[in-house]
């Protein structure tokens, strides 16, 4: 233990001398959370539309200024061409085409059906279907309300219908604030960032600047070297999670319901796997600048499939079966349960399982690939 002691004793030294450290445990938490929390969201507004109106009456109108009026919407142009539409969409200064035919209030009060066409640029297949389902529903409103109005021929087998009343809720965010869903997804990332990035490039330094020489001659046994080389970081990266979730609260107000006992409690957890797995990458390579580039190609995909930005669900087979190996899902979907929903222990016991297998199995191979060779 008193070894363990020192080697925790140099580590610190080490850290504190590091001039680079301080702003790295303290600037990077409230950049990420600044900035990503607001760029990486999947609700879209502002929307260019381009509006062809053949009909020009009032009703295509009130439909023309019901886009006009949403937020997810903003009209740049009203024209009679179906081609000077097209152009402003291959000019990239519009995404979506609304076509309104001749006699639109016409067919409205006498059959009380009319055709209308919108033409999506789809490149971006997310946004495309986002897109179409805004405008539906902006159609489907505009519909319940203008038909009633106009339609002066009932159709006979509506006389005896009765509507339906929907009531609906939602759930754990009632308000479907977007950045309630991000927030714990940044934080996950965060954490990871600064705990495999700086635990990668922890023992390779040693092997740049020649003190791991010193070390390898000294009596430490293997399992002390990868304690004292992980307890640092596991400090450094338990108390930026608390910064952040500090700062989560007092900038965007998100719900802390479940315990942050079991927060802290599983992100230890979580921690043990992306440290360890920094230190296995530290033991394999010689230079930082390898560490980092290992370290880099391992984030990006772990990042990408972990469900921060797109779901899991709609992944392929094969890339979900993948994710298995994925600790970012485990711990990203144990974050939100238990801020969001309050979920307890008993919840999230096989995610948590899972994490602490993963962490056994990378500080074990830390250990072993650690070579103690004076």
């Amino acid at each position: 233990m008193r070894t363990i002691l020192f080697i925790l004793q140099k580590e610190f030294l080490q850290i504190s001398r590091n001039r680079m450290m301080l702003p790295i445990i303290f600037v990077v938490p409230v950049v990420q959370l600044l900035i990503l929390v607001h760029a990486a969201t999947l609700e879209i507004k502002n929307i260019k539309m381009v509006v062809v109106d053949n009909d020009l009456s009032q009703t295509s109108r009130k439909l023309a200024s019901k886009f006009d009026s949403s937020p997810f919407f903003l009209v740049k142009d009203f024209t009679f061409s179906t081609e000077k539409a097209y152009e402003n969409v291959t000019a990239d200064e519009a995404t979506i085409i609304l076509n309104i035919p001749e006699d639109f209030e016409n067919k409205l009060i006498t059959e009380g059906n009319v055709n209308l066409q919108l033409s999506i640029n789809a490149i971006n297949g997310m946004v495309a279907g986002l897109t179409n389902a805004y405008a539906n529903s902006i159609i489907s409103e505009f519909n319940r309300n203008i038909v009633p109005e106009l339609v002066t021929i009932p159709n006979k087998s509506l006389l005896n219908f009765k509507s339906i009343n929907l009531t609906y809720s939602y759930w754990f965010n009632p308000d479907l604030n977007y950045k309630n869903f991000m927030v714990p997804g940044i934080l996950v990332l965060l954490v990871t960032i600064i705990g495999m990035f700086l635990s990668a490039m922890n023992i390779v330094r040693e092997k740049e600047i020649g003190t791991i020489e010193q070390i390898n001659v000294t009596p430490i046994k293997k399992y002390q070297f990868i304690i004292g080389k992980l307890i640092p970081f596991l400090a450094i990266a338990l108390f930026d999670m608390a910064f952040g979730l500090l700062l989560g609260k007092v900038l965007f107000d998100i719900p802390i319901v479940g315990s942050l006992w079991l927060v802290f409690g599983i992100t230890v957890s979580y921690l043990l796997v992306v440290l360890g797995f920094g230190l296995f990458i530290s033991t394999l390579t010689n230079t930082q600048q390898q560490a980092m580039f290992v370290s880099f190609f391992f984030m990006i995909i772990f990042i990408m499939m972990s469900g921060l930005f797109t779901p899991i669900e709609s992944m392929p087979k094969w890339a979900i079966e993948l994710d298995r190996i994925n600790p970012l899902v485990y711990f990203i979907r144990i974050l939100r349960m238990i801020l969001l929903k309050g979920s307890v222990f008993s919840d999230i016991i096989k995610d948590f399982y899972a994490l602490v297998i993963y962490g056994i199995i990378m500080l074990s191979l830390a250990t072993w690939r650690y070579r103690k060779i004076a």
